[in-house]
């Protein structure tokens, strides 16, 4: 079974899971930090190649976690463009797209890997979805998208995966390709989430940013930090909550607390 709470309030750690926590104060030594910042393409991209398109199951639950793609329409069949930044190898595109035909897509991602898996998937089609290649922080959208143009962005677990430093890039990008009084959807992990409280001693990157075995980085938000993050480019906070959900295994007894964030941030 499951169970499922939206709100402003953290998660409550238990006495040992704080304790834990405390504990961990030991910082990745920066020369490792720099090489992590250097090989991050190279290694979202062996972590494509070991995991093909098998890792993440399908996000059905998009349309109905983000009603926003329905209500964002003035009218039923209205043709609506969408740019999934991060697309990994398309687990919320497709299922989008074959269930909304009136939706152009742009997709893009870090890894090249990833954006040929998207290419040769057999739902890929040039005349209703357009993947490429990009380093969000760096490379300019409005090379591949027309400016202003984009009805509705997801950033749904990306953000994380960027040095803290550098999520302001990616927004400021984002917002370009963004028409007036549309919105971004955001979704990803939140802090105290049971994959930040897995990590062992020697994986802290920096205050709620961890490395994981194989080189990909992890950074768990709070609610302060991302409407913070939002509003300096721009943004205007339309919601903003954490998303706990509980999965209990009753045959083994145990409770798997999962957190994460969901906003909603529009251009003015």
């Amino acid at each position: 079974g499951a169970f499922q709470k939206k709100g402003h309030s953290v998660r409550i750690l238990s006495p040992e899971e704080a304790e834990r926590l405390a504990k961990d104060k030991v910082l990745v030594t920066d020369f490792k930090q720099t090489k992590l910042e250097k090989e991050a393409q190279k290694n979202w991209d062996l972590f494509y190649k070991r995991n093909s398109t098998n890792f993440f199951k399908d996000r059905h639950w998009t349309t109905r976690e983000f009603q926003e793609l329905k209500a964002c329409r003035e009218f039923a069949d209205q043709k609506l463009t969408i740019l999934e930044a991060g697309c990994g190898v398309g687990n919320c595109l497709f299922p989008l797209l074959e269930e909304d035909l009136n939706i152009f897509a742009y997709a893009c991602d870090f890894s090249p890997r990833a954006v040929e898996y998207v290419k040769k998937n057999s739902l890929y089609s040039p005349e209703r979805c357009k993947a490429f290649q990009c380093d969000l922080t760096k490379d300019d959208l409005t090379e591949n998208i027309p400016a202003g143009s984009v009805d509705v962005v997801t950033l749904i677990f990306v953000l994380s995966a960027i040095h803290p430093d550098k999520m302001h890039l990616v927004l400021k990008n984002i917002y370009k390709v963004l028409k007036p009084g549309k919105c971004v959807l955001f979704r990803d992990y939140g802090l105290y989430d049971h994959a930040m409280l897995r990590f062992k001693s020697g994986s802290k990157l920096g205050e709620n940013f961890y490395v994981r075995q194989d080189g990909t980085r992890s950074y768990f938000f709070t609610e302060e930090f991302l409407s913070q993050l939002f509003k300096a480019e721009g943004y205007e906070q339309v919601a903003n909550e954490y998303v706990q959900r509980e999965t209990v295994n009753r045959k083994e007894g145990l409770c798997v607390p999962r957190v994460f964030l969901q906003g909603k941030f529009q251009k003015p």
